[in-house]
This record gives structure tokens, C-alpha cells and sequence, in this order.
């Protein structure tokens, strides 16, 4: 039995922030594993920001590249309908049965933890791993509620660089993403250059 860090997003682009937590979780000694899981974006999305999935995918794939224990998983795409973390967590513990799952987590993501789809089930079959993101003041607050909520959550010290995926897709640069995963979104031209 071992640990399962599962990192999930929608990952349009793969950013230094979402990259920071990546190398944080792989080189943990707490997880063996760590599942990178690009979600499904509905079609409507498309005019809104959102790349092809087939992007946001090779994208995740070649961040993975640098870590030994990241593992691109494609899970989500696996089934129809909406991707609620609880119900991907429930199916990676039928192909990991003897495994404990982590759902990482960022500052943002943690104030409304208990709003997730079907919290109670998710809080009993998995913990949480919460990266602090921009130094957020109310962290180790929110942290405490959802503990005080029966969250099992572990606590990464290093603080995730607020990074807006909005800001990069309208100011495209190679400031804010991984050299590899630039250099693919700059040669498909996938978001736009800054100053355009």
C-alpha cells in the first residue's frame, strides 16, 4: 500500500504554478505515484478561452516528462458527463485498490472545498494535499475549517506562485510557462502573443 498524489485541472495552459506543484508532489517521499489528470472542458467552452483537449493533453504529457513518478492519466475522458473529482477518485481505487489517494489542492481551491460535488463521500475515500498559492493570508484558516469538517488534509510549505491562466492566455509569454510546453504552444500558436 503506498500514496497516490492525483493532480487535477483543466490545465489550459500548464503553467509555472501548476508545474511547481507537480516537482513539490513528485519529489515528496510521501507519494510513489503522481497522476496528472487533464479534465474534460465541454465543446461551449471552446469560444471562451479553451484550447482542444488534444492540446491541453500534450501539454500535461510533456510536463511529465521531467518527473520519474508524474504520470499523465487520462481517466476523465474514460466517461461521459460532468468530471467530479469524487467519481474519479472512486474509479482510480478500482485500479489502485490497495492505494491511499491525495487530491492536490491550492489556496483557491481550498476555500470552497466543502462545495465539491458529493464533499462527504470525497473527504472519506481520499485526503487532500494544500499548496498555498500568492501567500493567500487565509490559508492556514481554511485549512483548519475543513479539518474541523473531517478533511484529512497534509500541508505543502512552499507557496504556488499566483498565476492567472486567463492572463497568460491573453498575454502569452515564456515567462509564465514550463521551456518545453512553450516552446509547443508558442509553434502551434495556441494563445496569443502579448502586444497583438
Amino acid at each position: 500500500m503506498g500514496n497516490i498524489a492525483v493532480f487535477g485541472g483543466t490545465f489550459n495552459p500548464f503553467h509555472l504554478g501548476h508545474y511547481e506543484i507537480l516537482k513539490a508532489l513528485c519529489e515528496s517521499n510521501e507519494f510513489y505515484k503522481v497522476l496528472l489528470v487533464p479534465d474534460r472542458v465541454p465543446p461551449h467552452k471552446d469560444a471562451d478561452g479553451s484550447v482542444s483537449d488534444e492540446d491541453r493533453i500534450e501539454m500535461c504529457r510533456i510536463a511529465c516528462e521531467d518527473f520519474k513518478k508524474a504520470q499523465l492519466c487520462l481517466i476523465e475522458f474514460e466517461r461521459s458527463g460532468k468530471s467530479y473529482t469524487v467519481d474519479t477518485i472512486k474509479a482510480l481505487g478500482k485500479i489502485y485498490p490497495e492505494d491511499r489517494f491525495f487530491v492536490a489542492v491550492g489556496a483557491d481551491m481550498l476555500k470552497s472545498l466543502d462545495s465539491w460535488y458529493n464533499f462527504d463521500e470525497l473527504k472519506a475515500i481520499a485526503s487532500f494535499a494544500a499548496f498555498n498559492r500568492g501567500n493567500d493570508s487565509e490559508f492556514i484558516k481554511d485549512i483548519e475549517r475543513m479539518r474541523d469538517l473531517g478533511a484529512d488534509i497534509a500541508v505543502f510549505g512552499n507557496a504556488i506562485p499566483e498565476i492567472s491562466s486567463t492572463f497568460i492566455r491573453d498575454n502569452f509569454g515564456p515567462e509564465y510557462l514550463p521551456e518545453k510546453v512553450y516552446d509547443y504552444a508558442n509553434k502551434r500558436r495556441i494563445y496569443k502573443r502579448k502586444n497583438n
